[in-house]
């Protein structure tokens, strides 16, 4: 199992956060009759005599308790007047609560497939009392559908849990993931961690993973993306430790000496692809049909793969050429160009500021290139270099006055780590 994290919760707590509680109630209500003696033949244990007093169930943020409740999902076409005028609320009162909203949240952006709860007086004949609509699953919004009308914007309680996956590559990263048990999206987080170290299109068999990452829970469902804390992972023979540390500019990634894992360029503009020809100066070309320099290094992946900047710098060409098709080339300062080739689809313009990992186009096979592709092509100082083999410095290693700071952590990290039953699933 994993570490949770955070305060403990009550039964009533718990009971509070999904549909769940209140089956649970009832089997735990109907487990008892008269005296707290059990509904059952046999000796039993009385409880207590005195009478505890039980909290209002809530739910939502209000009490829940001794309310009719309807429920569903939001149909496609649907609006709010279709889910609240069977409800007995007339149209002018539905026009005055989505009016009365609109500046927190609009009722315009109401998703199909998006559950919704309306809840009713039990002993009245009154229209509903609330109207609660799941915006994603961590956050809903709740409206007061009597005067005065008005809506809540609200998160469910969550839960950390701190988890671990350990396993040899034997396919890829997602697959292998997934044979030991840990969530698949688990290999995006660790591609962030890494995307300046290590190049996803050439791991090996019998690379090897150990990584403790968190969870949330949101109803006892994992939502969101997980997040690494700290990971070994050992490529072609090298173990490349990362350290998750805040040292006042957000959550980054170090080395257990405090160097940087970002660096000025990422590994590769696609990511999880595979290299299919390499910077080559004597490559035979298999659309020309003769021998031709190959200045780049060509990642296969899929028609519509995002193509990533690998690093900052400005568009200073986005065009077709018969050769090239449709290409995107980047200057990221004096010294270094890099280019992107046979696009399906380019979504950057000449001019245009870029970020390191912004989506500029889409792998296609466009120009002279006989499967989908992108040709990345690295220049330095005017000259096309083979980018595999540069070596970038790190950026932002940790501060000498955090470094004391950073060590304790890593020393705690590395404990747990360490202990081969921490986190494990």
């Amino acid at each position: 199992m994993g570490q949770r994290m955070g305060r403990k919760r009550s039964l009533w707590e718990v009971m509070k956060r999904g549909p769940w509680g209140f089956v649970l109630v009832g089997l735990i209500m109907a487990g008892c009759g008269q005296g707290g003696e059990p509904n059952r033949d046999g000796a039993a244990t009385a409880m207590a005599s005195s009478t505890v007093a039980m909290e209002p169930l809530e739910r939502f943020g209000v009490v829940w308790e001794g309310l009719t409740v309807d429920s569903g999902v939001v149909a496609s076409g649907q609006s709010l007047s279709h889910l609240l005028g069977p409800a007995g609320l007339s149209a002018a009162t539905i026009q005055t609560i989505a009016s009365s909203s609109r500046d927190s949240y609009d009722v315009r952006n109401m998703r199909a497939g998006r559950p919704w709860w309306i809840a009713f007086d039990n002993d009245t004949l009154q229209p509903a009392k609330y109207f609660v609509y799941q915006r994603n699953p961590t956050e809903y919004a709740r409206f007061s559908l009597r005067a005065p009308y008005d809506v809540a914007l609200e998160s469910y309680p969550t839960d950390t849990l701190v988890e671990r996956a350990t396993g040899i590559i034997e396919s890829s990263l997602y697959v292998d993931l997934e044979r030991v048990g840990a969530p698949s999206n688990l290999a995006l987080s660790m591609a962030n961690v890494y995307a300046w170290t290590v190049d996803f299109s050439r791991l090996q068999e019998g690379d090897a993973f150990d990584v403790l990452y968190e969870r949330i829970y949101v109803n006892e469902q994992p939502v969101g993306m997980p997040r690494v804390i700290v990971c070994h992972f050992e490529h072609r023979g090298r173990d490349l430790p990362a350290f998750r540390f805040d040292q006042g500019e957000g959550d980054d990634y170090f080395d257990d000496g405090g160097q940087s894992l970002r660096k000025a360029f990422l590994k590769a503009p696609v990511e999880f692809s595979r290299i299919s020809s390499r910077y080559n100066l004597k490559r035979f070309h298999p659309v020309l049909n003769r021998t031709k320099a190959h200045y780049g290094t060509d990642y296969a992946a899929p028609t519509g793969t995002p193509i990533l900047a690998v690093g900052d710098g400005v568009v200073t060409k986005s065009s077709y050429t018969k050769g090239n098709g449709k290409y995107v080339k980047i200057r990221h300062n004096a010294t270094y160009e890099t280019q992107y080739l046979h696009m399906s689809k380019r979504a950057v313009n000449v001019g245009e500021r870029v970020r390191q990992g912004q989506v500029i186009g889409y792998v296609g096979q466009t120009g002279l290139a006989t499967g989908p592709h992108v040709c990345f092509r690295f220049w330095k100082n005017g000259k096309q270099v083979d980018h595999l083999r540069e070596e970038f410095p790190p950026s932002n290693p940790i501060a000498d006055d955090q470094m004391s700071a950073f060590q304790r952590v890593v020393t705690d990290l590395q404990a747990k780590i360490d202990d081969p039953a921490f986190g494990v699933r």
